[in-house]
């Protein structure tokens, strides 16, 4: 087995928003072998992804694995709502970076 960063498995990791309150995160797989690598490491979890993104377990509404798509949706609250005072990505198309670099045995 080797340690990769997911950044370095995964052919997309992006992050949008998922109304003004949520984000999403998705990592989609080129093929299904990593994919399944990945899924059954069982790394993704609510306490890996609180302990990342530094938020309580209770803000991270699912994790959804997509076999179909080979890939893995992350939905989170946002701690500040989308375009309020206080808010340094509108879009939340920049919150995708931390999950990038979670090392993974594969």
């Amino acid at each position: 087995m080797a340690e990769k960063k997911l950044y370095d498995i995964a052919k997309i990791i992006r992050s949008k928003n998922s109304g003004p309150f949520e984000i999403t995160l998705d990592v989609l797989f080129d093929t299904k072998e990593v994919y399944e690598k990945v899924k059954n490491s069982g790394i993704i979890t609510k306490e890996c992804i609180a302990k990342i993104y530094h938020i309580k377990e209770s803000m991270i509404t699912q994790i959804v694995f997509f076999d179909q798509a080979q890939g893995i949706k992350i939905t989170y609250d946002r701690i500040t709502s989308s375009g309020t005072c206080f808010d340094t990505d509108v879009y939340g198309a920049q919150q995708h970076v931390p999950l990038g670099e979670l090392i993974v045995d594969i």
